[in-house]
C-alpha cells in the first residue's frame, strides 16, 4: 500500500472537517446529545464495515473523535483519504459541523543521547508498547488513550534546557492563534525557524512546548 505525504492527504480531504495531525486523519464532530453521538458513531460504524478499514472512534456525551491510520502500512494511504471524504459526505448529511475547539493531539518528547537504553523503563513505567516510525521507535498507549511518548536524538548532554518537552498538533488554521495565546499566557518564544512546522515556546521557567501543524518548513512532509 502506497504511503502519502501530509501535503497529499491535506490537499484530498474536507478541511472543515479533518486535519493531518502527527501523521494521521482527525477530527472531532459536535452532537447535540450522547444519542445523537451513538447514530453518528453507528452509521461510520457501517461505511467502516464497506470499506473495511476502521476509523478509532471516541464517544462522548456531546461530540464524536475520529481517527484514520493505515494501521498496516504504519502511516496514511488512499484508504483513509477515501474513508474521510465518505465521513465528510455523511456529516454534511447528518448536518453535523466540527466542535468550536478543533481536534488536537498531544505528545511527550525526551531528548535522548541513547534512546535505546531507556526505552525499556519508560515502557515499563508506563505500560507502554514500542511503535516503529521510519527509522525511529516511539512508544505508545496501547489503550490508545495516552499520549506518544518519542525520544529525538541529542548528541551531547546539556544542562541549560529541560530534556523532555511536550508537542501539541493543532490544525494549521490555528496555530497562530494558539501561539499568540501561550505568547499572552506569559510564555515566551524560543525559535520560530522551523514555522509553520512548529513553533518552539517555553514558560517562564523555560520549560517548552511545540506547537505543531502538518505544514512543512520547506520540506516534503513533516
Amino acid at each position: 500500500m502506497t504511503t502519502l505525504t501530509t501535503g497529499q492527504v491535506a490537499a484530498d480531504v474536507d478541511a472543515r472537517h479533518w486535519t493531518v495531525q502527527d501523521g494521521t486523519l482527525v477530527a472531532s464532530v459536535a452532537t447535540s446529545d450522547f444519542a445523537h453521538g451513538l447514530e453518528l458513531v453507528t452509521l461510520v460504524g457501517d461505511l467502516a464495515e464497506t470499506a473495511n478499514h476502521h476509523p478509532d472512534i471516541d464517544l462522548r456525551y456531546s461530540s464524536v473523535r475520529l481517527r484514520l491510520v493505515s494501521h498496516d502500512a504504519g502511516a496514511l494511504t488512499q484508504r483513509d483519504v477515501q474513508l474521510a471524504q465518505r465521513i465528510s459526505e455523511l456529516l454534511d448529511d447528518m448536518d453535523l459541523q466540527t466542535t468550536a475547539r478543533p481536534a488536537q493531539t498531544v505528545q511527550l518528547a525526551i531528548d535522548a543521547r541513547d534512546a535505546a537504553r531507556i526505552r525499556p523503563f519508560w515502557a515499563a513505567v508506563l505500560g507502554y508498547e514500542e511503535r516503529r516510525r521510519g527509522d525511529a521507535i516511539d512508544l505508545v498507549d496501547p489503550t490508545g488513550v495516552g499520549p506518544t511518548l518519542w525520544f529525538q536524538p541529542m548528541d551531547e548532554p546539556r544542562t541549560e534546557r529541560n530534556r523532555l518537552h511536550l508537542d501539541v498538533w493543532v490544525p494549521a488554521s490555528r496555530a497562530d492563534e494558539r501561539v499568540s495565546a501561550a505568547l499572552a499566557a506569559g510564555g515566551h518564544l524560543e525559535t520560530s525557524e522551523h514555522a509553520p512546522s512548529w513553533w518552539v515556546l517555553a514558560d517562564a521557567e523555560g520549560n517548552e512546548a511545540c506547537v505543531c501543524t502538518w505544514q512543512d518548513d520547506g520540506a516534503d512532509e513533516v
